[in-house]
């Protein structure tokens, strides 16, 4: 057993947690990385580190190895029809992304933070330790306990730091599960897959295949339940009809043998829900919700929401939450406002889901709204050069704006965020 005081407790090890940890400890603090098992480990995941992602790499002097890049994305709509969304460079981002493995890519983001000066530690934060009415940190599963001024949770969707430290309001999180597999099968661009199970009948999520670095393909299937955790389960249980469906549309083949090893994950997303930032505990990542709500993507705002929290803590350690908050606030919004307004209110409505994913793909239209859909979907509009497709996507955000200001996620955003944007 070993006790200790540090100046951050980092509990998760993971994109958003090793970045912050990375931050800090450049810095000069002195930092406690902790993760509940060794790396690398394996985690369910489309394994697509999209621009943002990379450029975050590049401005902290990073440079992964082993993976693939990879531009444009097809979207295949419920009746087959196909648009492909084109991936262009913005003035603080590249023009493609990189597929990499997860257990290699956290791996080596977590072996950066620790060259960096963070102290790794293994074990569980089981206990939560106070001190003046404020989370002081955890005494871990393995007996260590380890105090610091702050603490950053970055353990995952299922947060406990954040439920232990009051920060989650269970009936409001838009929770998804997703599961995945990878199959011996050549693929050629990253593919999104909206499925009806039946005519008009929509699955309320969406699946994927994207080429893997290693030659074969990452292929899963993620559902969106709202608050419902317990509806979950649909995911890994309509894999294989989602994967006969991928046949007929020929995006598989046939006489691929189905995958023998699935993993499985949650999502949180959107932030609704999840109080990203009070007194001396700040959330990142998934723990914060910070999932895009349309299309799954985190790991860019995992990394980003990680090195915010760690510049907060340095810069302003008596109120290290406020200017956190602002910082997703600026960061964020009004995407996420308008995305998970958007979500919650297709989830639950097969028909209306269906009309959507069919209408977007029609060839008229998936035509003229390509580029901007690339942009607006995947939040890349800030640094989006001029252009008809940004002009698309600002008028889709100047829209999703006007009809989401008076919403219940528009006053949940600005209580949690302090911000009225």
């Amino acid at each position: 057993m070993s006790t200790g005081r540090f100046d951050v407790l980092v509990v998760g090890s993971g994109p958003a947690g090793s970045f912050a940890a990375l931050t800090l400890a450049r810095q000069g603090a002195r930092v406690a990385l902790l993760d509940k098992t060794s790396f690398p480990r394996d985690k369910a995941c489309g394994d697509l580190v999209g621009p943002r992602g990379l450029q975050l790499l590049v401005d902290a002097g990073l440079s992964i190895s082993g993976g693939l890049n990879v531009d444009d994305l097809v979207v295949v709509g419920p009746t087959g029809r196909r648009v492909r969304l084109p991936s262009a460079t913005g003035h603080t981002y590249p023009g493609h992304g990189t597929t990499v493995t997860r257990a290699a890519f956290d791996a080596f983001l977590q072996e950066a933070a620790i060259e960096a000066g963070a102290i790794p530690f293994i074990g569980r934060a089981d206990r939560p330790l106070e001190a003046e009415g404020q989370l002081d940190g955890y005494r871990t599963g393995t007996g260590d306990e380890l105090r610091a001024d702050f603490v950053i949770g970055a353990d995952g969707a299922t947060s406990h730091v954040a439920t232990t430290a009051g920060l989650v309001e269970a009936d409001k999180v838009l929770w998804g599960f997703a599961v995945r597999a990878y199959l011996n099968q050549s693929v050629e661009l990253p593919v999104i897959a909206l499925w009806e199970q039946r005519r008009w009948h929509a699955f309320p999520g969406y699946g994927w295949i994207f080429p893997a670095a290693n030659g074969g393909a990452n292929v899963g299937l993620g559902i969106a339940t709202r608050s419902k955790r317990s509806e979950g389960t649909g995911a890994a249980r309509m894999l294989p009809a989602f994967l006969d469906h991928l046949r007929v549309l020929g995006l598989i083949d046939g006489a691929a043998p189905e995958p023998s090893r699935r993993l499985g994950g949650w999502l949180k997303m959107g932030m609704i829900g999840t109080t990203p930032a009070r007194g001396k505990t700040l959330l990142v990542g998934d723990a914060a919700g910070l999932v895009n709500p349309l299309q799954g993507e985190g790991i860019a705002q995992a990394m980003g929401s990680g090195m915010a929290a760690a510049e907060a803590i340095l810069r302003a350690p008596g109120h290290p939450a406020d200017l956190y908050r602002a910082a997703l606030a600026d960061a964020h919004l009004p995407y996420h406002r308008i995305a998970a307004v958007a979500h919650a209110t297709l989830v639950g409505r097969p028909i209306a889901v269906a009309t959507v994913g069919r209408a977007l793909t029609l060839p008229g239209a998936g035509r003229a709204l390509a580029g901007g859909w690339a942009i607006f979907w995947n939040e890349l509009l800030d640094g989006a050069p001029a252009s008809r497709a940004r002009t698309v996507a600002t008028a889709a955000t100047s829209l999703g704006e006007r009809l989401t200001v008076r919403s219940r996620s528009a006053r949940w955003f600005s209580d949690s965020l302090g911000s009225s944007r």
